[in-house]
């Protein structure tokens, strides 16, 4: 689960820091300015702001509720009564003034209904805290992802120009070599059309650098001109613990998982607020009200009225609405426990994927390092090779081909590796603010 307390202090660092913009940014950076201006994730803090008030609306059904009324009136009539022995008609104006103030108190003594949206409230107050979480998590997926994907991005462009200016070399090799007499028109044609071919990838890699940053930059808020870059002494953490150590980890802690359990005791509730229809009501009710003049009766007479009682409500026919309601509250619960089990099997699907991923790209990062240096070795070899005459311009154009290919594929193996190890912390339910720091250990500032 997000360590909440670490939110907050990497919220406060905002005020620290200097701004992002003005040099390289690096990871943690970005992830604190996610933290203030991500719209995704802004929108999950105001949720959270509104699911902590489920309680307290879910409670105040169980609390006194208290009324205050006042009623003023101008009351205008006449009275027409016989009067004197002959019994002549006498009529009398009847214009007076009334007032009626009352207070009223109402507690529950019980209601199945209140009780039970009290405890959907308690259940609808976590479900939105475990959503935060998870939102929370998300949020580190998507920075990361993007941090790496903009960071992949350039470093193609930085293989993609070195090739381009091997090519441009090699071709200028090729070029004095034509003049001389010792060098052949293929040779030029074959360095000529890489060339052409690198010349596009970069254009390629550029465009893919505009998109990874527009990306990159929604998250944060703001325009990053530059970036903390993969350190070139990737050492990767081995991963500990078994993978059915970190299931059990995950099913305990998996915000999503939580969401649903959650979930499932609100279904729960909703069945118990429809049985509520058939169960009795027991109210204590007690009020006071003084009146001025309420009526023609009591004109220029002060009343005041104090009483307190028992209300017994009883249900008997609601148009069948009540056991609709709980055919269909029931309904809802199985949904949610199936809701709740296709979860678990995707939580497993995904952990053990990104077990597997945090296992194997180790291997693959210690596979391709040693894939680079054998690759820089075959390019010296056969630069070697071509002056003794042993090896042809294609074999050069093709071994540094293969080194450009060695080292981008180095270089995913690692941001895969850092996903990996991400993804697998988010699943599992533990990923943090540490962990985030951690992440942003491997990347520095370009020399």
């Amino acid at each position: 689960m997000m360590n909440r307390n670490k939110i907050a202090a990497a919220l406060s660092a905002l005020f620290v820091f200097a701004p992002i913009h003005s040099h390289a940014t690096s990871l943690l950076q970005a992830y604190q300015a996610a933290l203030a201006n991500d719209p995704t994730f802004r929108g999950a803090k105001a949720d959270r702001v509104a699911g902590k008030e489920y309680e307290t609306i879910g409670r105040a059904g169980l609390l006194p509720s208290v009324q205050y009324s006042y009623t003023t009136s101008k009351n205008k009539g006449e009275t027409v009564a016989p009067t004197g022995a002959l019994g002549l008609l006498k009529e009398t104006d009847q214009d007076y003034s009334s007032s009626s103030k009352a207070v009223s108190v109402r507690q529950v003594i019980y209601n199945a209904d209140a009780y039970a949206r009290f405890k959907q409230g308690v259940a609808q107050g976590q479900f939105s805290e475990a959503q935060f979480d998870a939102r929370s998590a998300d949020l580190i997926v998507r920075l990361v992802s993007a941090f790496a994907d903009a960071n992949y991005a350039l470093d193609q462009i930085k293989l993609y120009t070195a090739q381009r200016d091997a090519l441009k070399e090699q071709r200028n090799v090729n070029d004095r070599l034509y003049a001389k007499g010792e060098g052949t028109k293929t040779d030029m044609l074959e360095t000529q059309a890489k060339l052409d071919v690198a010349e596009t990838m970069i254009l390629e890699a550029n465009d893919g650098l505009q998109a990874a940053r527009a990306v990159l930059n929604s998250i944060v808020g703001m325009e990053l001109n530059q970036i903390d870059r993969l350190v070139d002494n990737f050492k990767p953490t081995p991963l500990q613990g078994s993978f059915e150590d970190w299931k059990q980890t995950a099913i305990a802690n998996n915000p999503e998982i939580q969401a649903g359990r959650h979930n499932i005791e609100i279904a729960e509730q909703e069945i118990a607020k429809a049985r509520a229809g058939h169960l009795p009501r027991v109210d204590l009710n007690a009020s006071y009200n003084h009146g001025v003049s309420e009526t023609v009766a009591t004109r220029n007479q002060d009343n005041n009225i104090r009483s307190i009682g028992v209300q017994l409500i009883i249900p008997i026919y609601s148009g069948g609405y009540t056991n609709a309601a709980l055919k269909q509250a029931i309904a809802h619960r199985d949904k949610a426990k199936a809701d709740f089990d296709a979860a678990i099997d995707k939580l497993g699907i995904e952990l053990k994927k990104q077990y597997n991923s945090s296992k194997s790209s180790i291997v693959r990062i210690e596979a391709m390092e040693r894939t680079v240096k054998s690759a820089e070795l075959l390019v010296e070899a056969t630069k070697q090779s071509i002056k003794g005459g042993v090896r042809i311009n294609a074999d050069l154009l093709n071994a540094e081909q293969q080194l450009m290919t060695a080292r981008r594929d180095l270089a995913s193996a690692r941001y895969n590796y850092l996903l990996s190890f991400m993804k697998l912390r988010v699943a599992a339910g533990t990923i943090s603010y540490d962990d985030v720091k951690l992440i942003s250990a491997y990347f520095t500032p370009e020399a």
